[in-house]
């Protein structure tokens, strides 16, 4: 199911589980809005304290932390960042730089953090972090943290996230997780009930002017919403012998999604309007997931299968009514989607002049089937059936690869691995658009690491990549809120890359540590709004663009100032984009894409004692989206800011209380739009949105049974 996540979740690299969260967060369709806890951890930086042997880091180095499970463990490693790639494209290789028992994790459907979660922290043995290259696993690179477990009983965990927000919403009170991990002879088990949810709302004025400023309409408006992601997963692993093992992974959730808007518009002259606004979504979702891994000649092989399917029924509905009486005007849209993937992979390894090899291949089955239904309202209040052909059908694509991978270490220092391989694809469409076409493009990649000393390692990798399609941009679908719609495309074909990346890590002693990563992107069949024939618009490629990245997280810890077990964690982003518009043929960013951002977050677990208290702010900046009729830009600020204070044992549970957007950060939303295609057409009227999101409070209890 897809929704528009807040605007600086999607720009935050990290929003602590102590509060920075962008609360009001209008609703559309790209991706699931996370809860405040998931945007928490979308890329926590955590910082050093003194002791342990480096690289090694023993349950005794966390024990003045309390952690509960793996993901708080290593949110305390010395500045080491979590990396939680979504494997958007098939399995491939690995990219997450988190592995367990030197093995990946596969599964689709739970995230990195969510897997971590559910391992409690008394089953874990140790830490180590090793440079990607150094390992037999392809596609690893710069620092990757190996988590080594071990089992011997039954044990669970829960933990229980609840919030209240002053305005617009109702109180939070469902999120969280409970979970059982445990073990039998040769069988490890874990069974988590988790949900995911949250709730979000803001309210203020939009006011509504003509290409010269004068005011045209003035809206009252206000929007709430929530969201809600029951779901039951299970992992079971067995161990036939020292040298083979099985996995079997099953999941299984629900998505509910609800979204009202009401909105008084008074005009300049003429009635009062009075706005009804409302959209759902909801839908089952399951995976199934397993794997088995065996000698096989002179090396392993490890046979990886998967199974994933998503229902989503999508409603939205739009009525002004009129303080004159006259004719209520309205539409209705809806829409439902069958998604799927069907994976199978596998991998095989073996040592051979000294270096690791591995020969992989994929073959990955997706599917998109979507009927959907476009309606007026009629004189006598029913809604009409229209015309919408273009947003019914089907996208399909059979997807088949190859990688060769060479990994070597060089020297004691210095670490090389080299991939090349190829993929197959064909993606057909039914419906009124009905297409079929093929493709063959090359990927690999060669990376190096070096590790001149203890505290410093460089990493650079050269990578060549092909993008994973939305399958929704095939078909036609339209937005009833800002009345905007867009076209189908059948000829859309996935972007392509080479990307360049140098990462360097630093340690600081007693200080602490930084960590500087520099990207470049080269992309060939950029995708964006593109004008059609007919006079609309529609996803497509529009030829190529570039993004270069500067990103650096820096943990500080003030102890050698005599502040023990104070730390300050800082994020910087900024981002260089340019890529031709379509509608002007101006250079420009990439529509709606991070330009900057900075965060900061200050923590204290004071010693001798069970209390952590801590506060952070938070900032960023996004680039205006660019379509056919209109030019906008959404965000949320200028700055958050939070407080938390955390209690690590309350009759044996951790509580945390936070009390975020301190600094009454508010949702803005501005919009210029045309009387025609861009640029020749004149301004028809400008919209300007400014709402008061509120404080935000969240209590959350975690501890272990």
């Amino acid at each position: 199911m897809r929704f528009r996540v807040p605007t600086c979740v999607l720009a935050s690299a990290s929003a602590l589980a102590i509060g920075v969260t962008c609360p009001a967060a209008a609703q559309d369709t790209a991706a699931v809005p996370e809860t405040p806890e998931a945007a928490a951890d979308a890329n926590d930086t955590v910082l050093p304290t003194p002791g342990g042997t480096a690289g090694v880091f023993e349950p005794a180095y966390f024990t003045q932390f309390a952690p509960r499970n793996a993901l708080d463990m290593l949110r305390r490693v010395p500045g080491f960042t979590i990396s939680d790639d979504d494997n958007g494209r098939g399995l491939g290789q690995a990219n997450q730089n988190v592995i367990v028992n030197g093995e990946r994790l596969a599964s689709k459907s739970d995230s990195l953090r969510d897997q971590l979660r559910r391992i409690p922290a008394d089953t874990v043995l140790r830490i180590e972090i090793v440079e990607g290259n150094s390992l037999d696993i392809p596609g690893l690179n710069g620092q990757v943290a190996n988590i080594l477990t071990s089992s011997t009983g039954t044990s669970g965990q829960f933990n229980w996230r609840t919030g209240f927000r002053a305005y617009n919403t109702q109180a939070q009170l469902y999120g969280g997780e409970v979970s059982v991990t445990g073990s039998s002879g040769r069988l490890d088990y874990t069974v988590a009930l988790s949900n995911d949810n949250n709730r979000f709302g803001a309210d203020g004025p939009v006011v509504i002017t003509d290409a010269s400023g004068a005011v045209i309409e003035v809206q009252d408006t206000k929007f709430s919403g929530r969201f809600d992601n029951p779901k039951l997963a299970t992992n079971f692993n067995y161990d036939f012998s020292d040298s083979v093992t099985a996995n079997l992974n099953l999941a299984y959730g629900e998505d509910f999604f609800t979204r009202s808007e009401p909105e008084i518009g008074t005009p300049l002259t003429g009635p009062v309007r009075t706005r009804d606004a409302r959209r759902a979504e909801d839908g089952p979702e399951y995976e199934i997931g397993a794997d088995i891994e065996f000698p096989f000649g002179p090396g392993q092989i490890k046979l990886i299968g998967l199974e994933r399917f998503e229902r989503d029924n999508f409603e939205s509905q739009v009525v002004d009514s009129f303080d004159d009486l006259s004719r209520s005007r309205g539409s209705r849209f809806v829409q439902s989607s069958g998604e799927g993937e069907r994976i199978g992979r596998f991998e095989y390894g073996w040592s051979l002049w000294d270096a690791d090899w591995q020969l992989s291949g994929e073959a990955a089955f997706n599917r998109l089937n979507r009927v959907a239904g476009l309606f007026e309202l009629a004189p006598d209040g029913e809604f009409v059936d229209l015309n919408f052909a273009g947003g019914n059908g089907g996208v399909t694509e059979d997807r088949y690869e190859a990688i060769l991978s060479f990994g070597k270490q060089l020297t004691p220092a210095l670490a090389l691995q080299l991939t090349g391989g190829a993929e197959y694809s064909k993606i057909a469409q039914t419906g009124s658009g009905a297409n079929a076409r093929s493709f063959q493009r090359p990927k690999g990649s060669v990376s190096l690491s070096w590790k001149p000393r203890e505290d410093l390692d460089i990493a650079g990798e050269i990578r060549r990549s092909v993008g994973q399609l939305s399958f929704g941009d095939f078909l036609a679908s339209v937005s009833l809120d800002d009345d905007n719609e867009r076209g189908g495309n059948n000829e859309l074909v996935p972007n392509q890359s080479w990307n360049f990346d140098l990462e360097v890590n630093k340690g600081l002693g007693a200080w602490g540590s930084a960590k500087l990563e520099l990207s470049h992107a080269q992309f060939e069949d950029f995708i964006d709004f593109f004008p059609l024939a007919n006079g609309g618009e529609a996803r497509g490629n529009i030829g190529d663009a570039t993004r270069t990245q500067l990103e650096m997280n820096t943990t500080l810890q003030f102890d050698p100032l005599g502040w023990s077990g104070a730390r300050l964690e800082i994020q910087a982003i900024k981002r260089w984009m340019s890529v031709t518009d379509p509608f002007t043929g101006e250079d420009r960013p990439f529509s709606g894409d991070l330009i900057d951002l900075l965060e900061m977050d200050l923590r204290h677990d004071v010693p001798g004692t069970d209390w952590a208290w801590g506060g952070g702010i938070f900032t960023n900046n996004n680039a205006p989206y660019s379509r056919r009729f209109e030019t906008g830009r959404e965000s949320e600020g200028p700055v958050f800011a939070n407080l938390f204070v955390e209690h690590k044992d309350v009759f044996g549970l951790t509580v945390n209380a936070t009390y975020a957007n301190v600094l009454n950060a508010r949702n803005n939303f501005v919009r210029t739009v045309f009387d025609g295609p861009r640029p020749t057409a004149p301004v028809l009227f400008r919209e300007v949105q400014d709402r008061r999101i509120g404080p935000i409070f969240r209590f959350a209890v975690s501890g272990s049974f």
